[in-house]
């Protein structure tokens, strides 16, 4: 890589941007390009071809634009199309399921691992596959109502936490985890009020964010000069759908002001 390298980071909406906020200080002397797909979106009800299609797309684009690392920061893309994206470009890619995975398998081996994510996430069993390569026993948990609860911005609101609850609850009865892997990139953004939840129903497992392992992965893996470690790191953000609402969401998902957002076209 270059002394200060560009990466890429794609995601079908907005919650690609918690991968971006742990990446920034990790790897602070790289340059950053960050791609919503979010004309497309939601991508977890496309089938699998057209998800693999669109992923390639905007995984093209990002190389064509300099990034020399793609960070694949959507569990849908991650579970349905990584092996497509990387046939696809000459790059190195990460996803973000294996870097979650790892960092549990490493912290509590031979576990159990509960996993909360989206629907299309989980029907994929991404996660249960991966876990078991590496020794842990998964039992998936669908929670369809955070991400919209967290767009809305209602973080710590009584109904998120109400919510957190049933869905923890639910799959507490039938496990009992020592890990509980974050499998949607919209979910750190409530991990405390995921560790109380697990608190109140009397769960000592810890809270593995699955956009701060993929921060910790590339950290750790990707060759980095003495450069790319210290500076400033900078940030471009494309669009395929709303600027304006990109700005405004995405501030929220980066934890700072996100502004100059570029709309562009991608296929069809």
């Amino acid at each position: 890589m270059a002394a200060h390298p560009t990466i890429g980071v794609f995601d079908s909406g907005f919650g690609g941007l918690t991968v971006l906020r742990e990446l920034l200080p990790r790897v602070p002397g790289a340059h950053y390009l960050y791609l919503g797909d979010t004309a497309r979106l939601p991508y977890g009800s496309k089938s699998q071809t057209t998800i693999a299609r669109y992923a390639v797309e905007s995984a093209r684009f990002l190389v064509e634009r300099g990034a020399q690392h793609l960070v694949i920061a959507c569990n849908t893309a991650s579970a349905l199309a990584l092996h497509e994206i990387r046939e696809a470009v000459d790059v190195p890619v990460t996803g973000v399921i294996e870097p979650a995975v790892y960092e549990a398998q490493y912290r509590h081996p031979k576990a159990d691992v509960l996993v909360l994510a989206t629907s299309a996430t989980v029907q994929s069993h991404a996660y249960r596959t991966h876990c078991a390569a590496h020794g842990l026993h998964a039992t998936e948990k669908a929670c369809p109502l955070l991400v919209p609860l967290v767009e809305e911005g209602w973080i710590d609101h009584p109904v998120t936490h109400d919510v957190l609850r049933i869905y923890l609850r639910e799959a507490l009865a039938t496990c009992s985890p020592e890990a509980v892997l974050l499998g949607c990139t919209h979910y750190p953004l409530i991990a405390p009020a995921i560790e109380a939840a697990l608190r109140e129903l009397g769960s000592q497992a810890e809270v593995i964010d699955s956009a701060l392992a993929t921060a910790i992965a590339i950290e750790r893996t990707v060759w980095l000069s003495d450069a790319a470690l210290s500076g400033q790191a900078s940030f471009e953000c494309f669009v395929t759908d709303s600027v304006e609402k990109f700005e405004r969401l995405g501030s929220r998902f980066l934890g700072r002001p996100v502004g100059g957002v570029q709309l562009v076209v991608l296929g069809g």
